[in-house]
């Protein structure tokens, strides 16, 4: 195996403006994606964030403190070539969204759900005018098809870049009104990341804490504040 590791070179990250919007220049090199792609942001917003992130490299590079950077190429790598597959597959999750899906039991455990997720329900309904279905159990149900449409409408509305970040936001949190809900300011990042997590927190309070888990949360939480901070830099 090779030992090689991508090691600092330049001396200064600095955000330029180019055709179509901004770049990153190393020294005067532009920044490319991991498909060689010039990466050009929409934003001087977001280029001088992912300038700071590549400023505060030292020797060696590490991916994992570059976010920003990551996302960036996944909207221009990932989403630009296969955008109508992207919105397909998030508007999915309309279809079985975490916020209609609640428990059979114990009772105390379907009042939490029902405060902490009917009033994003009715959210959906009202600012996204796409009411949903609620079940309780596991069991598939069909959601009101113009719902759906509408959800697919609202997700196709998003940029690359915008659907970049929403992709994280959806993924993490299983829900899509949850996801639609941060990006449009009705809740925050934690607010949103803490409504999905109610029944896994029901479980610690019951059971008590895993140590793994409790760590894998505590990246998940990271990761979804920071696709929530991406998507507002892209705006």
């Amino acid at each position: 195996m090779s030992d090689w590791t991508p090691k600092r070179f330049w001396k200064e990250a600095k955000a330029e403006a180019v055709e179509g919007g901004f770049t990153i220049r190393l020294d005067g090199r532009a920044v490319k994606t991991p498909a060689k792609a010039l990466l050009v942001l929409p934003t001087l917003a977001l280029a001088e964030a992912i300038a700071a992130e590549w400023d505060a490299q030292e020797k060696v590079l590490k991916p994992e403190t570059m976010p920003l950077t990551k996302a960036a190429n996944s909207a221009i790598d990932k989403v630009a070539p296969m955008r109508a597959e992207v919105i397909a597959e998030l508007s999915n999750y309309g279809g079985s969204d975490l916020l209609c899906y609640r428990a059979t039991g114990p009772a105390p455990l379907q009042e939490r759900q029902a405060a902490a997720w009917d009033p994003l329900l009715d959210w959906s309904a009202k600012t996204l005018d796409a009411p949903l279905v609620v079940t309780s159990g596991i069991m598939p149900v069909d959601q009101p098809a113009q719902s759906l449409d509408r959800l697919t409408g609202h997700v196709a509305a998003f940029s690359n870049f915008e659907l970049a970040a929403l992709h994280d936001l959806v993924a993490i949190s299983g829900s899509l009104v949850l996801a639609l809900a941060t990006t449009r300011a009705r809740l925050t990042a934690s607010e949103a990341f803490d409504l999905s997590r109610i029944d896994n927190h029901w479980q610690v309070e019951q059971w008590g804490e895993d140590e793994m888990e409790a760590a894998a949360e505590t990246i998940r939480r990271v990761a979804f504040v920071q696709a929530d901070r991406f998507c507002a830099l892209c705006r």
